[in-house]
């Protein structure tokens, strides 16, 4: 008799060999029936010992090693995607460490309801060393939902189950309906090398943006958790300038793709004469940057933030202004 997986977990992953190995055991110590689920390890052009490891675990786990050459995030995600044998898709990050649970939680909340299409749980910090006293206070500080530092894509919403926005499933912890993906036309670019940044969008932002605009539940569950892997080189004044800025560029982009898409259907070229007009007088970057200094506080690490955040977004409209292939690939109907 065929086996009949109910999950597919998908770990895009590119030269961290040892940290992917913490995440295979982690998988391997789950309280869900092995049998039940598949592991598709995206190797998004490593050069180091992914491959091999990856095949080391055949023996305790439905291994499926996938090469994927072509850079970006979202690359990988696409191609876990096209493999899959399930109708749900666990992505994960390649350094995070599962709690025992997971699986068996995410599982059995997709059957308790059709309308929930969008699962994720706790992402919670696994330090390399002793963080800066900064790191913790911002960690440490108590939101109307719970604590959340996005720089650091860590999150905790608490000890019970509910309803959350879509937008607090984050991406290292992110499981949805295949359907939802491919209705959604896949996600948009992520995680592109540095030198390809250009070409960055909002990742899974577009698939939770998709649920939120259907109307579709997004659900988080305390058990449905892993840890974070937190580097050194992650807990540092640069390090969070860097995501601020590359947030700038993803948030650009979102503006750019999104008013376009709308607009279009529409009045195609009354949108775009309307779109270089506030390109060229600055009103949309006003806009965000005056939200941003409204929430947060005046010392010389918060303006660098935005500052960071700024040079980010204006590079990309920028491109945009001057660059038509940078057009044509926010523009693109898809990129699946």
């Amino acid at each position: 008799m065929e086996k009949i997986i109910k999950l597919s977990v998908i770990i895009p992953t590119k030269n961290r060999c040892y940290l992917l190995k913490e995440t295979l055991d982690s998988i391997v110590a789950q309280t869900f029936n092995k049998d039940n689920f598949e592991v598709i390890i995206v190797d998004n052009g490593s050069t180091d010992k992914t491959k091999t490891i990856s095949f080391e675990y055949t023996n305790k786990l439905q291994i499926n090693y996938i090469y994927e050459p072509r850079p970006g995030l979202h690359e990988g995600r696409h191609a876990g995607l096209r493999a899959s044998l399930s109708d749900i898709l666990v992505y994960a990050d390649d350094d995070i460490v599962a709690f025992p649970e997971w699986l068996e939680t995410i599982y059995n909340l997709f059957q308790k309801d059709e309308n929930i299409v969008l699962v994720g749980g706790k992402n919670l910090p696994k330090f390399e060393s002793n963080p800066p006293f900064w790191i913790l206070e911002n960690w440490n500080s108590i939101t109307k939902h719970g604590q959340v530092l996005g720089d650091l894509s860590i999150i905790d919403l608490g000890e019970f189950e509910k309803e959350v926005s879509p937008f607090y499933i984050f991406g290292c912890n992110f499981s949805v309906r295949k359907n939802i993906v491919l209705d959604a036309g896949g996600f948009n670019p992520d995680g592109m090398p540095f030198e390809l940044i250009r070409f960055r969008g909002n990742g899974e932002t577009h698939i939770s943006k998709y649920v939120e605009d259907k109307c579709l539940k997004a659900y988080y569950h305390p058990l449905a958790s892993v840890y974070h892997w937190v580097s050194n080189d992650r807990m540092t004044e640069e390090y969070f300038y860097k995501r601020r800025y590359m947030q700038g560029i993803s948030d650009a982009y979102s503006i750019l793709r999104y008013n376009v898409t709308k607009e279009s259907k529409k009045n195609k070229y009354l949108h775009k004469f309307k779109l270089y007009l506030k390109i060229l007088l600055g009103l949309e970057q006003i806009k965000i940057l005056n939200e941003i200094n409204n929430n947060l506080k005046t010392t010389d690490f918060d303006k660098n933030l935005v500052k960071y955040y700024n040079k980010g977004y204006n590079y990309l409209i920028n491109c945009y202004a001057s660059n038509q292939e940078i057009r044509n690939w926010i523009n693109k109907k898809k990129y699946i």
